[in-house]
């Protein structure tokens, strides 16, 4: 099967990461979507646009004779950089490895899904008419508009294969963390910490022995943690404060740990320390894990044997962060995660692609759409 040229391959990723797309510029993110509907107009697939106010478009491709395609493979356009980040450190390219905000999570992974259906065009027009690309633009940021349309063209496929990029070692993902986000905003009562400060009732006080009880509920052997990442309070450093707020990470390795964690969250946020001070807690677990099971690991022996017949040792793994792939997996939809090309450093300054790994991924895509859909035809 022949994918694209290397030279062809960079241009379009080098057009792609020189685009400002962070989740919150709708403008950047549907310029995005843009180029990839014209990248894909010429093999023969249409697109259905999901408008959306105010993040960027959802883009569903796939071939104008495509009916009821069985696999899915799924893409976010949106990246964690704000404006004004292409201009600072545009795309580049340093010996075997490609730099740019954006260039393995995951616009290297619209490059090889492009020519893995390019490839499947020519060589294999059923498997081509046998998948749909779906371009999300909010992943960045929990998928609050992307989520139903996940699920619902999710729904009923043979397999959904998520676009996120290889780690490091090139491995695939069968498992991910599923967690959350709660918000703690504290009220007290304001004093002068030094005139009358019995007089006061600190939101800082009481906040920091929240965080306390919750840090506790951590059981890493279980795979749950609780992270309080951001903190804020007070207006003065001798005013005792009447204002506190904190924002709390949550993550769990399993769906049946998500329940029971919320509750005891609240319960602890329920019961005042401090007389005098009230909380209030918004937020919840909004991603559930992805468990591995056994459609999962039928899923991932199928790659593993293809890749053996290309000569690449593929392997998996599990990891604490979140995608996508965990609203499918959920629903029991055979998922495999980490099918873009294979980079790291994702949202920092060293994010970085490891360019030769473009070609061997897209054809790994490639062959592994083909070998399922030889399966349902």
């Amino acid at each position: 099967m022949n994918i694209i040229g290397k030279t062809d391959m960079l241009r379009l990723l080098e057009t792609l990461v020189n685009i400002d797309s962070g989740s919150y510029y709708k403008t950047g993110v549907d310029a995005v979507g843009k180029k990839l509907i014209r990248a894909f107009e010429p093999l023969g697939f249409k697109a259905a646009v999901y408008k959306q106010p105010t993040y960027g478009n959802h883009v569903l491709l796939q071939h104008v004779e495509a009916t009821q395609p069985a696999i899915l493979l799924l893409a976010h356009m949106d990246t964690v950089y704000p404006v004004g980040t292409v201009k600072e450190r545009p795309f580049s390219i340093k010996g075997e490895r490609a730099y740019g905000p954006g260039v393995i999570d995951m616009k290297g992974s619209h490059v090889t899904a492009f020519a893995a259906l390019k490839a499947l065009c020519n060589a294999n027009p059923h498997a081509a008419k046998n998948v749909a690309l779906l371009l999300t633009s909010d992943e960045e940021i929990g998928a609050p508009t992307g989520r139903p349309l996940i699920e619902e063209h999710g729904k009923g496929k043979r397999a959904l294969l998520v676009m996120e990029p290889a780690r490091k070692d090139g491995s695939l993902v069968t498992a991910r963390r599923g967690g959350g986000r709660f918000t703690l905003d504290v009220s007290g009562k304001a004093a002068h910490a030094g005139v009358e400060p019995e007089k006061g009732r600190s939101a800082i006080a009481e906040l920091a022995a929240k965080i306390i009880k919750l840090h506790a509920l951590s059981d890493h052997d279980a795979g749950i943690s609780i992270n309080a990442g951001l903190i804020e309070g007070g207006t003065s450093v001798n005013t005792v404060a009447s204002r506190a707020k904190a924002q709390i990470d949550v993550r769990i390795s399993k769906l049946n740990q998500a329940e029971p964690l919320e509750k005891r969250i609240r319960a602890i946020c329920q019961q005042p320390w401090l007389d005098g001070t009230t909380i209030t807690v918004t937020g919840g677990v909004t991603r559930p894990p992805m468990e591995r099971n056994r459609d999962t690991m039928e899923l991932i022996s199928l790659i593993k044997a293809i890749g053996t017949s290309m000569g690449l040792h593929v392997t998996e793994t599990a990891t604490g962060g979140s995608s996508d792939a965990s609203f499918t997996s959920a629903l029991g939809i055979p998922t495999i995660d980490g099918m873009g090309p294979v980079g790291g450093n994702q949202h920092s300054e060293e994010e970085y692609l490891e360019i030769e790994s473009l070609e061997e991924r897209a054809l790994l895509l490639a062959y592994t759409i083909e070998a399922l859909s030889a399966k349902t035809k």
